[in-house]
């Protein structure tokens, strides 16, 4: 079962991101996401090497990806 859904809320790789997201502006929570993001790709690259692959390779894949998960995730909590 493919468990990628999951990253946004569950991986303790988005600590930072959401120190970032509650005490930065979005700019800077911007790039702690998408660093956030490609080790969680990492991580699971070993589980789901489609998913890594994909990340990897395909640009429009990795843009989408990138874009959907931190438009789920941020809050603009911050300053």
């Amino acid at each position: 079962m493919n468990k990628w859904h999951l990253i946004p809320t569950t991986n303790p790789n988005l600590r930072v991101y959401k120190n970032a997201q509650q005490n930065s502006d979005k700019q800077n929570a911007r790039i702690e996401h998408d660093k956030a993001l490609v080790r969680v790709m990492t991580s699971v690259m070993k589980d789901d090497t489609e998913l890594f692959k994909q990340f990897m390779d395909n640009e429009g894949f990795k843009r989408w990806m990138t874009d959907t998960i931190f438009g789920l995730t941020y809050s603009g909590a911050g300053p």
